[in-house]
């Protein structure tokens, strides 16, 4: 069995590891790990942490390039390397990238079967998150097999009239790369390397009580969005005399220009450039509370136990609501300034969210995964005429 796993940017490759270790384990099958760049810096620094090289790299970055020019370009790149290699019986993507979407619509016009990890999430406000409400639903009918990571999301997939037969539960695999991730920085010498390099950054954990992480990146936030999430800063650090806030920037023009200029000078607001993955969830264990507009950090939280307020009016993700984990505070300064003082103040609020359940999983996605492969259920859809002739 030849299976291609697609990805292009961190979040994908961390979902996926756990994935790629497993399927490598099992006899007769031969993975091939294409990268297509579309976040080349930041997808390159975590492949060492989690041990995997590339086998195919593209490049489908380009300066200024709109949304629909990245999708023509991953497609045109990704179907061009599929021409050009021997058949694949399967293609894994994950997520709600423009990679994941173009790798789906690749996989179905060559016929070949396209497993969608993290299948069935939705908001239902094709506005947030933009694009990525939208991708995962046309992901969703061009796929062959949908690994859903909750019951909810195979709900969403059935009154999408997705076939139940071609749906799995797995639990998320961000949980499986949490527990690599967290057996790893548990090494004294991975904490203080980790420790001596936020120091070289300007942040010294050392001295400090308690802080909050900060995320903010989403396309939906730019502008207005952002400003506001900034002035909530200013105002949480001035209203809480011990709380420092500590906030990885993304790489993003639209994100660093506006934090650059909004928070100049605020000394306990700790504004340091992309972190390593390793060092992101070190900094997720240490912390009192996370404010993100992230999607996977909405995963991560609740393994370590750290309220999350999610600065988003709607989330793709309400399992992490449900059993009271996290809190949905848009980007308005002030919902978002009560929110924080609210679990600054009160114990027990803060203690409640805190020990919510980790409604994503056990950590064994990827062992469902390769069930799957290895059950036979798959047999059926090998059997179709698949040469390159037939393709086109």
């Amino acid at each position: 069995m030849r299976i291609a796993i697609i990805f292009g940017t961190r979040p994908e490759l961390i979902k996926l590891a756990s994935v790629i270790h497993r399927l490598r384990r099992l006899k007769g099958v031969r993975v091939i790990t294409i990268s297509t760049g579309q976040h080349q810096e930041m997808l390159e620094a975590v492949l060492p942490f989690f041990e995997i090289t590339t086998d195919i790299k593209l490049s489908i970055m380009a300066p200024g390039q709109t949304l629909s020019e990245l999708l023509a370009a991953a497609i045109r790149k990704l179907d061009a390397v599929i021409q050009r290699l021997p058949t694949f019986d399967v293609m894994i993507g994950q997520g709600d990238t423009t990679t994941a979407l173009a790798a789906s619509l690749v996989a179905f016009t060559n016929k070949i079967p396209f497993l969608h990890v993290e299948a069935g999430l939705r908001s239902h406000d094709v506005d947030n998150p933009f694009p990525e409400e939208h991708n995962r639903v046309l992901i969703s009918h061009t796929a062959m097999w949908h690994l859903a990571p909750t019951r909810q999301a195979r709900d969403n997939l059935l009154r999408e009239g997705i076939a139940s037969r071609n749906i799995l539960v797995t639990g998320n695999t961000v949980v499986d790369a949490v527990c690599w991730a967290r057996r790893k920085i548990a090494c004294h010498d991975v904490r203080e390397r980790i420790g001596a390099d936020l120091k070289r950054r300007g942040l010294n954990l050392d001295g400090i009580t308690r802080f909050v992480l900060v995320t903010a990146h989403r396309r939906e936030n730019f502008g207005r969005g952002l400003r506001q999430i900034c002035f909530a800063l200013k105002k949480i650090a001035k209203n809480h005399a011990d709380l420092h806030l500590v906030w990885p920037v993304h790489l993003n023009p639209n994100v660093q220009k506006v934090v650059r200029c909004e928070l100049a000078g605020e000394s306990r607001i700790h504004c340091l450039p992309p972190l390593d993955y390793p060092t992101l969830l070190y900094l997720l264990s240490r912390c009192h509370l996370v404010l993100t507009d992230s999607g996977g950090i909405q995963e991560e939280a609740p393994s370590f136990h750290k309220p999350v307020l999610v600065m988003r009016e709607t989330t793709e993700r309400p399992e992490v609501l449900r059993v009271g984990a996290g809190q949905l505070v848009g980007t308005d300064a002030r919902r978002i300034t009560r929110a924080v003082a609210r679990l600054m103040r009160n114990p027990v609020a803060y203690a409640v969210m805190a020990s919510a359940s980790n409604p994503f999983g056990d950590g064994r996605a990827a062992e469902h995964v390769a069930r799957l492969l290895t059950s036979g259920r798959m047999d059926s859809h090998f059997n179709t005429p698949r040469s390159r002739t037939e393709r086109r």
